[in-house]
């Protein structure tokens, strides 16, 4: 296990996933996510492993240049929490890594359904034992959120010696993962019968 504050991949206190291992992979096709983009994805990991904090500085870099978006880690004082912050940075760090392992089972399906939770009113601040003003992630910049993270992408997967098919195809496979797992963190936010 990772030593990051708060990542709980595979273990008991995760929250299952109600979404069952056959609607799991009729969204994987409803994305068009098949064995290329795994291969793809894996690809994606080595090429992105040594550069993960440079794509965290340009998503930071986004979020901190972004007031509506930065005002979901404030404290209490209205000015974001450092602690906070850092410790997301670590998540989304590993979910980085963890994306692109491509190893997509019930354990990760799981653990998709508990971060999402994490976004909403149910876990919100939990995790890292925070007091900030926001209770809950709107689901609006959840799902918009997927263009910074696949637009900021392609030139990281573009700095190995890969052609530019291979980068094309490590953008597309990166682009449905993420489409994938902003749909699985948009889980709790509705009804069950409605997802």
């Amino acid at each position: 296990m990772k030593d990051i504050p708060g990542y709980t991949l595979g273990q008991a206190e995760v929250a299952r996933s109600p979404l069952s291992d056959a609607d799991f992979e009729l969204l994987k096709a409803t994305v068009l996510f098949g064995e290329e983009d795994l291969h793809a994805l894996r690809m994606a990991h080595e090429v992105l492993e040594g550069q993960i904090e440079d794509v965290l500085d340009v998503w930071y870099g986004f979020v901190g240049a972004s007031p509506h978006l930065v005002a979901y880690f404030a404290g209490k004082d209205g000015q974001p929490d450092a602690r906070y912050l850092n410790a997301v940075r670590q998540r989304f760090g590993q979910w980085i890594r963890d994306t692109t392992a491509a190893n997509y089972d019930r354990a990760w399906l799981d653990y998709q359904y508990e971060v999402g939770l994490r976004h909403t009113r149910a876990k919100k601040n939990l995790t890292d034992d925070v007091q900030s003003t926001a209770g809950v992630i709107h689901l609006r910049y959840l799902i918009a959120f997927i263009v910074p993270l696949t637009a900021t992408m392609k030139p990281f997967l573009a700095k190995r010696d890969h052609s530019a098919a291979d980068v094309e195809r490590m953008h597309a496979a990166w682009f449905k993962a993420v489409t994938l797992t902003a749909t699985l963190w948009s889980q709790p936010y509705v009804p069950g019968a409605d997802f």
